[in-house]
């Protein structure tokens, strides 16, 4: 056994002085409380850059690092590129033609609920562009932007906590039935 493999007391009291930190020392608790929120977030575990460039002349259009200086939608539209290139990795385009017959099945829980409208339609184009299938998890305040990608809407209602109930409307019907209740509104 070489040095690495063993555990020795220096390496026992470094665990054991990040143990201590974790906790809250005494006198220390808020600081070491800030460092803690610090390093169990794991958006501070890597940093990135990625560059932005236009396809016609390959000329840089934006660059980005860590999403610095950049205004929330600046961000979200990063994110959601960032999101669709690890699923293209992952899913293997590009590589060859067999890849068009696959499945390519992502569910995608909540993501949209607090971006801006223009940043959700970047993101929906950008999934559509890789011909992504989608299982979109999402409270009703983004559907006036998501159906004009679905084409069926299943709609869960639990009412009161106990039984949850679920209906399966074409994006047709849902269209339909959207209508039908914003009639009695327009004749106030």
């Amino acid at each position: 056994m070489d040095n690495d493999e063993l555990y020795t007391e220096d390496r026992f009291l470094q665990v054991k002085a990040i143990m201590e930190k974790f906790r809250g020392r005494e006198g220390q608790v808020e600081q070491d409380k800030r460092w803690m929120q610090k390093v169990i977030d794991v958006r501070n575990w890597y940093n990135f850059s990625a560059s932005e460039r236009w396809r016609e002349n390959d000329e840089e259009r934006e660059f980005y690092s860590d999403s610095a200086g950049k205004s929330g939608g600046q961000k979200e539209k990063l994110a959601y590129t960032i999101l669709a290139s690890a699923l293209a990795y992952q899913f293997g385009l590009g590589r060859d033609d067999n890849q068009k017959r696959s499945f390519r099945f992502v569910v995608i829980d909540e993501a949209f609920g607090k971006g801006s409208d223009e940043s959700t339609r970047y993101a929906l184009e950008l999934f559509h562009k890789l011909s992504l299938q989608l299982l979109i998890v999402t409270p009703l305040q983004k559907i006036h932007v998501i159906e004009d990608y679905i084409h069926a809407v299943h709609f869960v209602h639990n009412r009161e906590g106990r039984y949850s109930m679920l209906r399966n409307l074409s994006i047709e019907e849902y269209r339909g039935e959207k209508a039908r209740a914003a009639l009695p509104q327009q004749a106030l």
